[in-house]
């Protein structure tokens, strides 16, 4: 059932989407200008790749914030502030005259970035529950999906229009017309008689509480291993396409279409069975999908490792976190449905600092073969799906 006074939910889907899209096109958009990059600055791949990981790291950082700062402030001022900072630092990333000022400029982006991306996921929490929640999170994760898809294309095509400063002008400006649609749409959600006091204290308790939550952190970790699967071949895109498959700056659409594809799919199919199916048997069969496309990965990569084939894998992890990400983010929130923000900006924390670790760490060390990256993404999925069983059996028999 919609909240009294929100807007149509296509309005409230299509501003969401666009908020939590640029996230992706911070990330993804740059990775076709990593050639470029590498020879104006003499980096190598692991140098390039604190790109991507330092944005995310200072994402996670500051993620811890901004949900705090909305649940005392309001949702709009967060996210407008988030919105227009980041267009500052792209334009420090645009004007970067060495590598070193570059990634001080993705810092910048990552401390404001999540404003947005964060204290979205609260909006859909404040305007809806059950679900027509979990069906409005899965359009959101539908048009979300396209993004990484769109983003090393989109950058490809910058670069022929210019060199790699203008895809910071490009993740600029569209977050500048994000920022006004989302003045123009979006309501404040939260109602003034629920926000908590502007003080550190009431700030760091609301944090603290759901931090030592272990509910929250066993169900967080087994959602960030899973996703991680699949993320995996996201964020190790330039040395897979680039390294491993041989392919050129403009061939990134052969690695994301198809992952993104699988993806769409899944979100498609977890909106259409919201409320026929409930949420934990829907992430049980999800599980089990996860497990079998992770070792058809394995087995293909080891097989055949060459396109399409090394491509089956990843896209059906697609389709299977497409599914549950959306159950898995709506069963964080409700843990603290009087702390939305707080648990939006721990959930999201989980998720930047492993999906910095991924790449910024994991995916130099791990990207030798195709092989050894699937083995990767299949020990994570095993741990996702553990962690997903412990947590079912804790919450059937509580202690």
């Amino acid at each position: 059932m919609r909240a009294r006074g929100a807007p149509p939910a296509w309005a409230v889907t299509t501003v969401v989407a666009a908020l939590a899209m640029l996230g992706p096109f911070t990330i993804d958009t740059i990775f076709p200008g990593f050639v470029s990059l590498g020879e104006q600055f003499d980096a190598d791949a692991a140098s390039l790749q604190q790109v991507t990981s330092v944005y995310l790291l200072s994402f996670a950082a500051m993620s811890v914030l901004h949900g705090p700062l909305s649940d005392a402030l309001g949702r709009k001022p967060v996210m407008l502030v988030g919105l227009l900072g980041y267009v500052v630092a792209s334009v420090v990333c645009a004007l970067a005259p060495t590598l070193g000022w570059l990634l001080v400029g993705r810092g910048v982006q990552g401390i404001f970035a999540g404003a947005a991306t964060v204290v979205s996921r609260a909006v859909i929490r404040d305007l809806y529950s059950g679900a027509r929640a979990q069906r409005l999170m899965s359009q959101v994760m539908l048009i979300f999906a396209i993004a990484p898809a769109m983003a090393p294309i989109i950058g490809g095509w910058l670069l022929q229009l210019g060199t790699w400063p203008v895809i910071f002008w490009f993740v600029g400006t569209y977050a500048l017309v994000v920022a006004v649609a989302m003045v123009l749409v979006l309501p404040e959600t939260l109602d003034p008689a629920d926000r908590v006091p502007l003080r550190v204290g009431p700030i760091l308790a609301g944090l603290w509480a759901v931090a030592r939550s272990f509910t929250f952190l066993r169900l967080s970790v087994a959602m960030v291993a899973t996703f991680g699967a699949y993320i995996f071949y996201v964020l190790a895109a330039p040395i897979i396409v680039v390294d491993l498959l041989g392919l050129g700056e403009q061939d990134f659409w052969m690695l994301f279409v198809p992952l993104v594809g699988g993806m769409a799919v899944g979100s498609w199919i977890s909106g259409r069975v919201a409320g026929r199916v409930s949420g934990p048997v829907l992430v049980d069969r999800t599980m089990i999908l996860v497990l079998v496309a992770a070792s058809a990965n394995v087995a293909l990569a080891a097989l055949a490792p060459r396109l399409p084939w090394v491509l089956v894998g990843p896209t059906l992890l697609g389709t299977a976190i497409g599914v549950a990400f959306p159950v898995l983010q709506l069963a964080l929130l409700d843990l603290f449905p009087h702390r939305l923000g707080s648990a939006a900006s721990m959930s999201a924390f989980a998720v930047l600092i492993s999906n910095a670790l991924l790449a910024g760490v994991l995916a130099p060390l791990v990207t030798g073969s195709l092989l050894t990256a699937a083995l990767t993404s299949a020990a994570l999925s095993a741990v996702g799906a553990t962690l997903w069983r412990w947590h079912r059996r804790a919450v059937a028999t509580p202690a």
